[in-house]
């Protein structure tokens, strides 16, 4: 099983990713992980940005691969709009899961009041994560739609009052849910 974690920056992917490993005995491989390699040592939205990420992923791919078929694997990434970028990731998460399916779409959302406590957080300070509160504003003005929604199993949970241990049940619940479905109708 893929699951996706998508939502923007500072709702909680990462916190809640960490808490549903743990529930799901699972891999977590966090958007930053593939990307401060990139982000130290190119330009951000370059050519060689965007290469070196690429070349990451083709690492965490072959290392996904080797895993046995019952360990899921959970993805933290903001997938908005439909840039070439963003198809791009979105095209590779659709690879992933022909080989581990199924694939779990989780749009993680909140308001804004508490997207900018969380944005502003002192913990994501030195990990290369956006903190401004411009940030939460400007995504909540602008709310591109996220990819995804068309998903059969996707789900939109919106956290602003949940703790991340809650977040994770639910997701874990889904999950097993999305199993279930598949199983009965296999």
């Amino acid at each position: 099983m893929i699951i996706v974690l998508n939502g923007y920056p500072g709702v909680g992917k990462l916190t809640i990713g960490r808490e549903l490993a743990e529930l799901l005995k699972a891999r977590l491989v966090d958007i930053h992980t593939l990307y401060n390699l990139a982000f130290a040592l190119t330009e951000f939205r370059t050519p060689e940005f965007r290469e070196t990420v690429r070349r990451v992923e083709e690492i965490a791919d072959e290392l996904i691969a080797a895993l046995p078929s019952d360990i899921p694997v959970i993805f933290t990434t903001v997938l908005t709009g439909e840039t070439g970028w963003a198809m791009e990731e979105w095209q590779r998460f659709l690879d992933r899961s022909d080989q581990r399916p199924p694939l779990v779409m989780v749009h993680i959302v909140c308001g804004l009041e508490e997207n900018i406590k969380r944005i502003q957080s002192p913990e994501r300070k030195g990990k290369g994560k956006l903190q401004g509160a411009e940030v939460a504003q400007r995504n909540h003005a602008s709310s591109k739609p996220l990819i995804g929604s068309d998903l059969p199993y996707t789900l939109r949970l919106d956290v602003t009052a949940l703790k991340p241990e809650a977040a994770a049940e639910r997701i874990a619940a889904h999950c097993s849910a999305v199993l279930a479905t598949i199983a009965d109708l296999g």
